[in-house]
C-alpha cells in the first residue's frame, strides 16, 4: 500500500525560535485528521521559514 503525500499549502514566514512548538503541536494534534505540518529555514535567508501543510 503506498502511502501520498500532498501539499496544501506552504508560506514563509520570519523564523522564531519557538516556531517549531507550534507545528509540534499541530501534528500531535491534527495527525488523525491526516494532517501534517513541516517547518523548514529558508534557504536563501536564514531570518525566514518555510512553513508547509500536507495532507496525508
Amino acid at each position: 500500500m503506498e502511502s501520498k503525500i500532498e501539499v496544501l499549502s506552504t508560506v514563509n514566514v520570519q523564523y522564531s525560535q519557538d516556531l517549531y512548538k507550534v507545528v509540534d503541536a499541530l501534528n500531535r494534534t491534527l495527525k488523525h485528521n491526516n494532517l501534517m505540518f513541516g517547518l523548514a529555514l529558508d534557504k536563501e535567508d536564514p531570518e525566514k521559514a518555510v512553513f508547509t501543510i500536507y495532507k496525508t
